[in-house]
């Protein structure tokens, strides 16, 4: 019924008790608000004012009109503003940094239902290192990264976890019992560094356990080629599960008798974390990840 510049001008009458200052105030001629004003009356069937030589008044019918019409605006501009915050929280660039294990196995099913759900907002994945992603995020570079074993000063999001296994030929003595294997046993074997493009690998993990990895054959960043050395009998590996095949044959996959996981969280650069996008991809991940312990 009517635009809204209608009801607007309705409520600036009532407010002013003139209907030239209200035309100024609604961008109209005078003529131009008194036959609006009209044409409400005409459309409502009901007296709406009372002009007099100086000013207009309302009649009882309009100040209970104009009550309603002043609600119905405030709900409109609730609505615009809600949708402004919307726009701006669901459109624009987000720059994710990660390892490529983590782009190749735990992000795509993220990745492509937050695609789907918010698709006015681009995702740029940056692949590298976990130290390059954490260069990354000190320089801005990235939005938000992808970090291993994040400690608990720093606020990250979890991403889940993976357990280290320990990998041997299927006739390598430890495979034999396949009974869990101590690290420091595993570290004593000719050994396959693998690193899949991270420095939190074997060697890292048996350093702060204390141990020395003291046969290291070959390093290799690839874990399928550190499994395809495994299986040739170029030594033994550690490797997270989730990169593991269950149908590899060849190989047995053994858990450390204390076991090893890495961590994975998302966490944000200092600049980007009052990022409107940045915070819609935050608000989805609490929402459809599990709550880590």
């Amino acid at each position: 019924m009517h635009n809204l510049l209608h009801w607007r001008l309705l409520v600036a009458v009532a407010d002013s008790g003139k209907i030239t200052q209200a035309a100024s105030q609604c961008g109209m001629t005078q003529s131009a608000a008194s036959q609006a004003i009209a044409q409400l009356e005409d459309a409502l069937n009901t007296l709406l004012l009372v002009r007099l030589p100086h000013s207009v008044v309302l009649t009882q019918s309009g100040e209970q009109i104009v009550v309603h019409a002043r609600t119905m605006l405030a709900e409109l501009e609730a609505i615009q503003h809600y949708a402004q915050r919307a726009q701006s929280a669901h459109a624009g660039k987000i720059r994710l940094a990660s390892f490529p294990s983590a782009f190749s196995l735990l992000l795509p099913p993220l990745l492509r239902k937050f695609r789907r759900r918010y698709p006015a907002i681009e995702l740029v994945q940056l692949e590298g290192t976990d130290q390059e992603v954490e260069n990354w995020l000190a320089l801005e570079t990235a939005d938000v990264g992808v970090v291993l074993n994040p400690n608990r000063e720093r606020q990250s999001y979890p991403l889940g976890q993976d357990l280290w296994l320990a990998v041997t030929a299927s006739h390598h003595p430890l495979a034999r019992g396949r009974q869990p294997v101590e690290f420091s046993t595993l570290a004593k074997q000719p050994f396959v560094l693998a690193t899949g493009g991270c420095n939190l690998n074997a060697q890292l993990l048996a350093q702060q356990a204390g141990l020395v990895l003291t046969d290291v054959r070959i390093t290799v960043s690839d874990w399928n080629t550190a499994l395809t050395l495994v299986r040739e009998d170029a030594g033994v590996s550690l490797i997270p599960a989730s990169v593991i095949p269950t149908d590899l044959s060849g190989i047995c996959a053994l858990p450390l008798a204390t076991p090893l996981y890495r961590h994975f969280g998302l966490a944000c650069s200092f600049g980007s974390a009052a990022s409107a996008p940045v915070q819609t991809l935050l608000q989805y991940l609490r929402q459809h990840l599990p709550v880590s312990s």
